[in-house]
């Protein structure tokens, strides 16, 4: 293999409020690392190669700052109780990079997110009911490299219910919806693309219950992730160019 095609290591960065588990002993005992931590070992544990780093709400600039972002591949999102709290300044950065070609991969109540709702241009609300559910999440697309592996149903015996109507626009591709004891239906695993970046939703996730332990969750998100890699060679945004008829005459093209 030459080195032209050779692709260096994924590089990854998980960000996570880290709110609940700082402030609530039964949050704490079911995430010891934090959600950030079970996610990122999930990822280590399906990409062995991949470089993984976590960051949090408390770090200066939130753990993202320019250079972090510069050197990501896919950034992860769970966020719940602390949206308000992420500084415009670092979400106006982070939707930068993803125009840009960095993959985003928002979990659970990171719908509501300053970064999901500024690059979806929606409210992204939907319904809900608390307290402890089964949720069925249903493969819709199987071709899809992020169904790879994936069992249908999958099962996660306790869960917060997410339900239609969920405010988002039309997804590029629907590859899981959920069902749940009331009836529900929800769109749980959607991608989008903005600019040059790749975008996965997934709704499995509550710091209630210890969803981010399941084997199949953990594969899941970590398709996710390979899948939100952007291709280019150099990251950029998406230019405005004047082109003259004819431009790309003698060009070689």
């Amino acid at each position: 293999m030459t080195a032209s095609t050779t692709q260096r290591p994924l590089s990854v960065t998980v960000w996570n409020e880290n709110v609940h588990e700082t402030t609530e002993p039964e949050v704490r005992a079911r995430y010891p690392q934090g959600i950030h931590g079970e996610i990122a070992a999930a990822v280590r544990e399906h990409v062995p190669d991949a470089d993984v780093r976590t960051a949090t709400l408390a770090d200066p600039e939130h753990g993202l700052t320019e250079e972090v972002l510069a050197a990501t591949d896919v950034l992860t999102w769970w966020g719940h109780r602390a949206h308000g709290e992420v500084a415009d300044e670092v979400v106006a950065r982070v939707r930068r990079h993803v125009l840009a070609g960095m993959g985003l991969v928002v979990l659970h109540s990171g719908h509501l997110s300053k970064i999901f709702t500024t690059l979806l241009g929606t409210t992204c609300n939907l319904d809900w009911r608390s307290g402890e559910d089964r949720e069925l999440v249903w493969t819709v697309d199987p071709t899809h490299p992020i169904a790879e592996g994936i069992p249908s149903p999958l099962i996660i015996p306790e869960q917060e219910m997410y339900g239609e109507f969920f405010d988002i626009p039309a997804p590029d591709e629907l590859v899981f919806i959920s069902s749940f004891s009331g009836g529900e239906v929800f769109r749980s695993g959607c991608t989008f693309r903005r600019g040059h970046g790749r975008i996965f939703y997934f709704s499995p996730g509550d710091q209630a219950y210890p969803v981010y332990h399941h084997p199949g969750v953990r594969r899941v998100i970590a398709n996710g992730v390979r899948w939100a890699r952007g291709h280019a060679e150099q990251r950029r945004l998406p230019e405005l160019h004047r082109r003259e008829a004819g431009w790309f005459e003698g060009t070689g093209r």
